[in-house]
């Protein structure tokens, strides 16, 4: 797999907590677009910048559904800003010494914010090493093509099991495993 899907380029991007959740709630369950453009509307009412929490916050409602937020994701977002506020969602430096555990218990405090999602900030953001999202409908896909006969998707638990052999390098196996879905 790795001969043929080349070196890995998993990528570490250096937003901010705040920044990268309110990123990941626009992107949700929206074609990548829609989402793209959302999120640039989203931007263009701060400047097209991210907002500080207390600036979101500060935003009339009636702006941020024009941009294209659902109730439900502005929902989430203010959720996001209030916790980031009062700290329960740290800044990116005061995550990065915490364990992957103690991180996903504070970001799925957050309305919208599933472990999935916390996987991914995990992986992505702060491109932890050993994060395996075993969940995951991509991963459990590919799984069940290279390694179980059957080629079926095995459950969360197998891929769990599997997966500790690939400790301490768990990330990089699930890029490996999504890009061979790529053809």
């Amino acid at each position: 797999m790795i001969s043929k899907v080349g070196p890995c380029r998993a990528l570490q991007h250096p937003q901010d907590t705040f920044e990268a959740l309110l990123h990941a709630i626009t992107y949700q369950q929206l074609n990548g677009k829609a989402a793209r453009t959302i999120h640039g509307r989203v931007l263009a009412l701060f400047g097209g910048k991210c907002p500080s929490p207390a600036k979101f916050l500060e935003q009339k409602e009636d702006n941020l559904r024009k941009a294209g937020l659902s109730r439900n994701k502005l929902a989430a977002m203010r959720d996001l800003a209030e916790k980031s506020v009062s700290g329960i969602v740290p800044l990116r430096k005061q995550l990065e010494p915490l364990s992957d555990a103690e991180i996903i218990e504070r970001l799925t405090q957050v309305r919208g914010v599933g472990v999935w999602t916390a996987q991914m900030f995990l992986m992505f953001r702060l491109g932890r090493p050993d994060v395996l999202p075993s969940g995951d409908f991509g991963i459990r896909k590919a799984f069940g093509v290279h390694f179980r006969k059957n080629g079926r998707m095995p459950p969360p638990s197998a891929v769990e099991k599997h997966g500790k052999l690939w400790a301490p390098y768990r990330t990089v196996a699930s890029w490996y495993l999504w890009r061979s879905l790529d053809d």
